[in-house]
């Protein structure tokens, strides 16, 4: 019973008298209670998700550009120079279809993380979330390096509220597996609606521009 009384104070402290000794560590460096780490995370959480959102947008309309110069090089028969323009419409294809699994996991963490504010459930609810972020994380960090830099200050906060709830419900040892399998569909969810959004919104590379080896030889 008193590991719970004590989990309440540290989750929404109540006002009371430090001794000399908390008084001194405090002002050395005040420990921000759990709810304010959360609040601060899910602000971050959201501003890395607004910096993907623009990111995938910027790279759409250079796919657009790219496109449309695909189309005007076979118009103009131009094979050589279709299939390079060709080309490059699919890496960058590649990468926003990276970039959005990145957003549609960061969203489903944010939605993860507003819920265990609501409801305070931090070791079931949030320990998934650290292991989410820590894949993004690595998954981020050669894509787009300075969001990858702030998604591991992130995990690092929230693995540190994790850490000092588990200390004292005791619990915190039973968590990781049942995240990391929690993480790994979170990352295949995305990655599907990814897929679906990427065929549905972008138009399919007519396949004349890439000449196969056997039509070249025809072509001679």
């Amino acid at each position: 019973m008193a590991r719970v009384d004590d989990f309440a104070k540290i989750w929404n402290p109540q006002p009371k008298g430090p001794g000399l000794v908390d008084k001194i560590r405090h002002t050395i460096n005040p420990p921000p209670p759990l709810r304010h780490k959360l609040a601060l995370a899910l602000y971050k959480l959201r501003v890395q998700n607004n910096r993907l959102e623009y990111t995938i947008a910027k790279m759409r309309e250079r796919d657009q550009a790219l496109f449309e110069k695909v189309v005007q090089a076979q118009m103009e028969k131009d094979k050589t120079r279709a299939a390079m323009y060709a080309a490059e419409v699919a890496e960058l294809r590649k990468m926003i279809k990276s970039l959005m699994v990145a957003k549609y996991a960061l969203e489903r963490v944010t939605l993860r993380l507003e819920t265990v504010m609501t409801m305070g459930d931090v070791l079931v609810g949030l320990a998934p979330v650290v292991a989410v972020i820590k894949d993004l994380r690595h998954y981020l960090v050669n894509l787009v390096p300075e969001i990858g830099l702030e998604m591991a200050e992130i995990g690092d906060l929230l693995e540190s509220v994790v850490t000092e709830a588990g200390e004292f419900t005791g619990a915190f040892a039973a968590m990781p597996t049942v995240a990391s399998e929690e993480a790994r569909k979170i990352m295949e969810e995305a990655a599907a609606i990814a897929e679906q959004r990427m065929k549905a919104e972008f138009p399919e590379l007519p396949g004349a521009a890439f000449p196969t080896p056997g039509s070249q030889q025809n072509n001679k």
